[in-house]
């Protein structure tokens, strides 16, 4: 039983930590997949094997050589010296994501709950040190929370679009794109997604005792995803391309289905924006860690002061330079991880968190 939990949470951060903010604006599915008509319902089919196979792959890794955080993964994918400045490097851009992230809740406080932008900050900000405190077991706790709301979302736009006029939009709109740039779309989107989603799924992968536990989850996350990616690619493509227009196209749609449905909507937002931020604070704190010998308190006091301070200005301009280098690193990064071998076996003797232990079952090995 406790086994089939901590799959079901393993898929669940998964799931949470690659959706993250972008499933609730829609802009990431519309650009990635949406625009490109019916080749897209393929492309999404691309990306859940992808993030099936590599997401499975990389917990599976950080868990075989024990990583204390995304820096050892990338060392033992790129070599000690390559592998720290690639980590330091993808700090620098997690940081600004995060600061961007958390300015996001900030404008959902100010826009559909009509209150003070540095309100949304602070309980953001407070909330995640709280939760900051109990570790990867609060990680895993919230998006066992958050998800499954992200699911009923997901299941209630493709109810609504079956009684549309043209729900088969999804597999009969056109597009003016090349089939290079389609088919290179799927592949960005994993890349850079799984880069990301190193700073929560290598410490997710190297606390969790059973490699059984991790391939389920894995797998039940990559497909997660997938239906999360469907789901609002088929509820978009009816109302192509007069969505395009909008900002936040999945808003718009929520919008359409009542006052209810937009509340869960607003509340679905905030919740996604949080439960990603809190998830990287952890991933960037344990990075950090590593060359610090402070407090993790302190550290992660020092992160979220530095995206509090971040956010007040915005960084969109750092980022859309940042952007395209990380993106190519990404790629190459994914490259990297294909050709990677298991790693060595854990040998080291120091203590194991309570996570990792209560997984296991008499007769269980680390390898079985």
């Amino acid at each position: 039983m406790k086994r089939n939990i901590h799959v079901f949470q393993i898929a669940f951060t998964y799931i949470g930590t690659i959706v993250g903010a972008g499933f609730a604006t829609g802009q990431e599915i519309l650009q990635f997949f949406t625009q490109y008509g019916r080749w897209a319902t393929l492309t999404i089919m691309l990306s859940t094997i992808i993030f099936v196979w590599l997401g499975t792959k990389m917990m599976l890794i950080a868990h075989d050589i024990s990583a204390k955080s995304y820096e050892d993964l990338n060392k033992h994918l790129f070599g000690a010296n390559a592998g720290k400045w690639i980590s330091w490097f993808t700090l620098i851009v997690l940081i600004g994501v995060n600061s961007v992230m958390l300015a996001g809740a900030g404008s959902v406080f100010v826009e559909h709950l009509h209150l003070h932008y540095q309100t949304g900050l602070l309980i953001t900000l407070i909330g995640t040190y709280l939760l900051l405190s109990k570790g990867i077991k609060a990680i895993l706790h919230m998006n066992t929370v958050v998800v499954p709301l992200m699911i009923i979302m997901s299941l209630l736009l493709v109810h609504s679009t079956l009684s549309m006029p043209n729900p088969q939009s999804f597999i009969t709109n056109t597009t003016d794109h090349s089939t290079f740039r389609t088919l290179l779309s799927p592949l960005l989107y994993t890349s850079f997604n799984l880069t990301m989603a190193q700073a929560v799924l290598v410490p997710l992968g190297s606390q969790t005792f059973s490699r059984r536990t991790i391939r389920w989850g894995g797998v039940l996350g990559g497909i997660g995803v997938g239906f999360m990616l469907m789901a609002a690619h088929f509820a978009m493509s009816a109302h192509m391309p007069g969505i395009q227009q909008f900002e936040i196209p999945m808003g718009s749609i929520a919008y359409r289905l009542g006052a209810f449905v937009e509340i869960i909507y607003i509340l679905l937002i905030f919740m996604e924006i949080f439960s990603t931020f809190v998830a990287d604070i952890y991933g960037v704190s344990l990075q950090i860690r590593q060359h610090v010998q402070i407090s993790t308190k302190l550290i992660t006091l020092f992160i979220m002061l530095t995206c509090f301070l971040i956010s007040q200005f915005g960084f969109s301009s750092l980022l859309s330079v940042l952007y395209p280098i990380f993106g190519m690193l990404s790629l190459m990064w994914v490259s990297k991880l294909i050709i990677a071998g298991r790693g060595r076996p854990f040998r080291s003797s120091r203590p194991r968190s309570s996570f990792r232990h209560s997984d296991s079952k008499p007769g269980d090995t680390r390898h079985g």
